[in-house]
């Protein structure tokens, strides 16, 4: 299978984009993706969004459940040291999204936090972050480098 998508090359399923220096930054996994009102949206596309705003140093995007639409998107942000939480910023972010991907990419729900659970390599564990938002045991932590930061999301929820 993965040798079978482009002659000679293999697909790793990540996806990543190059910089104007030429580094590559690895988003995250192709098939990530959220179902919202029947389409299909890469969470790395929108957290690519979220992080190429000014004021965000971090974003980590999930779906939330939803009886219409199938999945909302919940973004969670961790903003650089001179900004500030507020609801405008909240507008202003999901405006930004908006503009950068399209309208039903824009997330319904924008939490401000100050760590995201990420295990020991630096890799943000969306599987942590998924069971909170569905309201589901977490499972196992062992491996996360920061625990504190599951409390934290049960605060911005």
């Amino acid at each position: 299978t993965y040798w079978s998508a482009f002659k000679n090359m293999y697909l790793s399923g990540d996806v990543a984009r190059k910089d104007s220096d030429g580094y590559f930054w690895i988003q995250g996994r192709e098939d990530d993706v959220l179902s919202v009102a029947g389409h299909r949206i890469g969470t790395a596309e929108v957290e690519s969004a979220l992080v190429s705003y000014e004021g965000v140093a971090e974003a980590a995007v999930v779906g939330r459940p939803d009886e219409i639409k199938g999945e909302e998107i919940a973004a969670f942000v961790i903003l650089k040291d001179n900004f500030k939480p507020t609801p405008e910023l909240k507008d202003t972010l999901k405006y930004h999204v908006r503009v950068e991907i399209g309208p039903v990419a824009t997330p319904k729900y924008i939490s401000f936090v100050d760590d995201l659970p990420k295990t020991r390599s630096g890799k943000i564990m969306r599987r942590v972050i998924k069971a909170k938002v569905k309201g589901k045991d977490v499972g196992d932590t062992s491996t996360l480098a920061n625990p504190e930061a599951v409390d934290e999301l049960d605060r911005a929820l």
